[in-house]
């Protein structure tokens, strides 16, 4: 291939990747998927008690929701992604039963932030 063209689709990537930079969050290079939730109010959850309606009045509408073996769970998720350095993500899933009483629910975090 000539010079002329190599030199066309060098700039063709550069223009790409300073888009994806850009498109993720800014010259930071970040992505945020999903949205914050209340950390402190997990340790409120009580499984065979709590109810989906009290779940919704302590952490808001959930960001996900979908089935487990049949059962609906409710997911709050806050992702934060870098280019560059370390990710930081919480989440909360929740598994309700058929009368839709809390069965379980896992917390994750890289934020070494569980609540007591």
């Amino acid at each position: 291939m000539e010079i002329q063209g190599m030199r066309t689709i060098r700039r063709w990537v550069r223009a790409i990747l300073v888009g994806g930079l850009i498109a993720m969050g800014g010259a930071s290079g970040c992505a945020t998927v999903g949205r914050q939730f209340p950390v402190e109010m997990v340790p409120r959850l009580e499984i065979g008690k709590t109810t989906r309606t009290e779940v919704q009045q302590m952490f808001g509408t959930p960001w996900r929701t979908g089935l487990e073996d049949g059962k609906l769970t409710w997911t709050y998720g806050h992702y934060k992604y870098k280019l560059f350095g370390r990710a930081r993500t919480r989440d909360l899933v929740v598994r309700f039963d058929g009368q839709n009483v809390v069965t379980s629910y896992t917390f994750n975090s890289t934020e070494n932030d569980l609540p007591q």
